[in-house]
């Protein structure tokens, strides 16, 4: 495998990662179910739930696709697109993250 296609898979695992690990710490602290959501009581917690979104967007979009339906059954369509989106959605938030990372420790 080319190194372009292994640094490519870095920045997805990296992405998704982050955005699993936010998931679980926001579900830990706030003590509710992490959803794509934009609204809130005030501006800065609109604010907050749009950055939160944006973070942990990819593991909500990829755990919303393998969901059930009233069959038991996942549904391969949802779970392809949902796959596609959260890939390629981690793949932008792995960007970010490795681009500050390597900004703050200057190498």
């Amino acid at each position: 495998m080319s190194t372009d296609f292994m640094l490519a898979l870095f920045i997805i695992a990296l992405g998704l990662s982050v955005a699993g690990a936010g998931t679980h710490l926001y579900q830990m602290v706030w003590r509710q179910q992490a959803m794509l959501r934009f609204d809130g009581a005030t501006y800065i917690r609109s604010m907050g739930h749009l950055a939160m979104s944006f973070v942990c967007g990819p593991y909500i979009m990829l755990m919303l696709g393998w969901k059930s339906d009233d069959k038991g059954k996942v549904i391969v369509s949802a779970a392809l697109l949902s796959s596609f989106i959260a890939f390629t959605w981690s793949f932008l938030t792995g960007i970010m993250f490795l681009g500050a990372y390597v900004a703050s420790t200057g190498a």
